[in-house]
């Protein structure tokens, strides 16, 4: 029999955790917006970051803070390309989290803090996956590719991810197919800031309609359906037909990696387009424009 007067190497891991778990239930508030629920943390006084994903397009929102009490919210500012969306409360709120931009190995233990109801909740798992930074299918560009082997509740998306030494390293989000993919602290502390200081993030603009079509060699080329009249692309003399077969030298792989190509650092910056014209090679250079709030 056990000597239940000791304490067992698992209990202490359970121990552990638990106290992970309420060192982070104060900054932990539940997002509720039109039929959808979901966590966020305070990030600065009066500033919460949640996932966008889980955030409802438009209507009231409301964050309910630790111990139950509900007040209202306005959107600050969100980026759809990167998952991170800023919610602004007027109310005294708990201490804001400190982000840590940790070094993360596959295998290490990751425990996912969301919150339900005024009260915490959470998930153990592991890290599944950790590589370099990438960028979203939407072109939003992602520090480091941190996947995590858990299962999460929907309403703990936008929770905060822990490591074993209960340092924050990121925000929980949901990839394709229900994957626990991991919002690292570096791309959030980027994004929220300009969000808080700006209410938007600025995203490159072509003024172009764009299409794939498959071209004579197999390849992959974007053709132009529409020319917006006062766009980038009409400044450069591009025309509805003209199909583009290459950027800056390289072969169009897909229209979506063209457009995800069009992050806030392409603003301003001139490339060099290849086109098909009537069956005719053509160029032109583009400066990239910032897209127009719609």
């Amino acid at each position: 029999m056990p000597d239940h007067d000791s304490t067992s190497p698992l209990q202490s891991l359970s121990d552990g955790l638990a106290e992970l778990v309420t060192s982070a239930a104060p900054a932990m508030v539940s997002v509720h917006s039109h039929r959808s629920r979901a966590s966020g943390f305070v990030w600065r006084p009066g500033l919460i970051v949640t996932a966008d994903e889980a955030l409802a397009e438009d209507g009231a929102v409301a964050v309910v803070l630790p111990g139950g009490q509900s007040v209202a919210a306005t959107v600050a500012g969100r980026d759809p390309t990167t998952d991170v969306a800023l919610l602004r409360i007027d109310q005294p709120a708990p201490a804001p989290v400190t982000l840590v931009s940790a070094t993360v190995r596959a295998g290490a233990l990751a425990l996912v803090v969301g919150a339900r109801d005024g009260g915490p909740c959470a998930a153990l798992g592991m890290v599944a996956l950790a590589g370099a930074g990438w960028r979203s299918l939407r072109g939003g560009a992602i520090d480091a590719r941190i996947e995590l082997s858990v299962s999460v509740r929907r309403s703990s998306e936008g929770g905060l991810v822990l490591d074993a030494a209960g340092r924050a390293i990121g925000m929980a989000v949901f990839g394709p197919r229900r994957r626990v993919l991991v919002i690292p602290s570096a791309t959030i502390e980027r994004v929220a800031a300009k969000l808080a200081s700006d209410g938007r993030i600025a995203r490159g603009y072509l003024g172009l309609a764009l299409q794939p079509v498959k071209l004579d060699d197999a390849r992959v080329g974007a053709m132009v359906m529409g020319v917006a009249g006062a766009g980038p692309g009409a400044a450069s003399g591009i025309r509805q037909g003209d199909v583009i077969v290459a950027w800056d030298g390289k072969p169009i792989r897909s229209v979506q990696t063209l457009l995800a190509a069009l992050g806030p650092d392409s603003v301003g910056t001139v490339v060099r387009l290849s086109l098909k014209r009537a069956g005719e090679p053509a160029e032109a250079s583009l400066t990239i424009g910032e897209r127009p709030e719609a």
